[in-house]
């Protein structure tokens, strides 16, 4: 199987590493901004070559699939470019920071064409176990946490390339939120720039906020997120219920019952799982497996921008 990438960051460098440990799976193209940055990570296999435009790579090589590790500015044409050659593709997240994943969802569904968006959080043994548990609860509230820092890269503090922080990053727990709670239909934010705009220059993304969301079967939720610490602190989602509250954060999951408190830690990678199913479905044709797929994660998506035209408008928005 020949599979390329489009970008050369880290998340390229994160996901190819592990390709490259699956069998029967080869890396042959790099699509990046520049086309030494594209050789140079080509020349860490075999067969790879370096492009710098996404069409010529496709033309040129025959792509059993692509992965698009790109910032949420730099979608669109990439995805057009792929289900108009019907190659199916892995997106890291977010799909972008405005409503272009509308009409990519609709040419998707059009096409049949299989997909899968980095949200790896669903692939964590972690993650299934709190279903589980939660299949044998009735909850009534959620508190979600993205707690760090602000990463370095001009892109990302510029909210017209990355569209801030909920969309960018705090969007994993939104979409964990959705998966082990059920969909969201009303999302009200307030978010503001309270210490990087007058420390990093040209910042321009909130550094605090918080989102409270109501869900469809009532549930209420509310995730805040800040960067303006000096490293992570804490990330997760606490989900409240009848039967007592399921902290799940990265790595470790509690479970509080009273006075009793059950730890599990982490056991799988959750990175290698969505690459093991996402590339069975391109082989097998068969997508059912897949956790996310593009029209699942475009509701993730829809509710990260709402949190930010609430942030925007001072008023609830509901999303039907």
């Amino acid at each position: 199987m020949k599979v390329g990438f489009v970008g050369t960051g880290w998340f390229t460098k994160t996901h190819a590493n592990i390709l490259g440990e699956l069998n029967g799976v080869d890396v042959t193209a790099f699509c990046g901004t520049s086309l030494e940055k594209a050789e140079k990570e080509a020349r860490n296999w075999s067969n790879a070559t370096g492009y710098t435009n996404v069409e010529e790579m496709l033309d040129k090589q025959k792509l059993d699939a692509v992965y698009i590790c790109v910032p949420p500015y730099a979608h669109g044409a990439i995805e057009h470019a792929l289900i108009e050659r019907n190659i199916p593709f892995f997106v890291e997240k977010p799909l972008a920071m405005n409503e272009e994943p509308d009409e990519i969802a609709r040419k998707i569904a059009e096409t049949g064409l299989i997909t899968s968006v980095g949200y790896h959080w669903r692939y964590k043994d972690l993650t299934n176990r709190a279903l589980s548990l939660l299949n044998e609860s009735k909850v009534g509230m959620a508190l979600g946490y993205w707690m760090g820092n602000m990463p370095m890269v001009p892109w990302w503090r510029d909210v017209h390339k990355s569209g801030g922080q909920f969309v960018e990053q705090t969007t994993h727990i939104v979409d964990l939120l959705r998966y082990l709670c059920g969909d969201i239909n009303e999302v009200y934010a307030a978010f503001n720039n309270q210490i990087m705009q007058g420390k990093v220059e040209r910042t321009t993304v909130s550094d605090v906020g918080s989102v409270t969301m109501k869900l469809e079967n009532g549930i209420i939720a509310t995730i805040s997120n800040t960067c303006i610490l000096q490293n992570s602190s804490k990330v997760g989602l606490d989900i409240y219920s009848d039967k007592g509250v399921i902290e799940l954060s990265n790595d470790l999951l509690r479970v509080v019952k009273g006075n009793r408190v059950e730890e599990y830690k982490e056991e799988t990678n959750p990175y290698l799982e969505e690459k093991r199913i996402f590339l069975q479905a391109v082989q097998t044709g068969d997508s059912s497996n897949i956790l996310s797929t593009y029209q699942d994660a475009l509701k993730t998506h829809r509710v990260t921008v709402a949190a930010n035209q609430s942030a925007i408008e001072g008023q609830p928005i509901y999303l039907g």
